[in-house]
């Protein structure tokens, strides 16, 4: 569904279209992103990339125009770079263990140092909740930052903070009960 949401974005030529995809292929990765039990990292890309980046885009198609002007030309360099960056990318994969595979680097050498040391250096029974506060504890105040940044922005936005204020009761400025 990814991949056919992409190909739909890449092919539309309406820009509010184009946004609401965006919107439908953060979520899909959100929920990828549960899939692969990243839960914390599901709800930052829901948030951001859901979110603020919808609503931030649908402010952006207000202020300019809602389809996209075509161009005469076609330029290959782009679409070369692209291409080459891609290759190398899959081909930096090909060296890289199966998804889950138990005989993984990580699971060989950085994963049973996580079970031996968690209980004595943290005294906290879930390993994994251990390695998010305390391992990556900067991390994932970055991630929370990140989340609580765009949970402000999305009131800040829906509120109409930056419309000149509070609203009357008739839904216009300056018309208090």
């Amino acid at each position: 569904m990814m991949v056919a949401t992409a190909l739909a974005i890449v092919r539309m030529r309406h820009l509010f279209a184009v946004v609401m995809l965006s919107g439908v292929f953060s979520l899909l990765s959100a929920l990828l992103f549960v899939t692969l039990d990243a839960v914390d990292v599901a709800f930052t890309e829901a948030a951001v990339g859901a979110g603020i980046s919808t609503v931030l885009l649908l402010g952006t198609i207000a202020l300019t125009s809602r389809t996209e002007r075509l161009t005469v030309n076609f330029e290959w360099l782009p679409l070369l770079v692209c291409l080459v960056t891609g290759a190398v990318l899959i081909y930096g994969t090909l060296d890289m263990p199966n998804f889950g595979s138990a005989d993984a680097p990580v699971h060989q050498h950085v994963a049973p140092g996580y079970f031996e040391r968690t209980p004595h250096e943290i005294d906290v029974p879930n390993v994994v909740t251990a390695i998010l506060a305390s391992y990556r504890g900067y991390d994932t105040l970055g991630e929370v930052v990140v989340v609580f940044t765009a949970g402000v922005g999305v009131i800040a936005l829906i509120s109409g903070l930056g419309r000149g204020g509070r609203r009357g009761r008739g839904g216009r400025p300056g018309k208090e009960a």
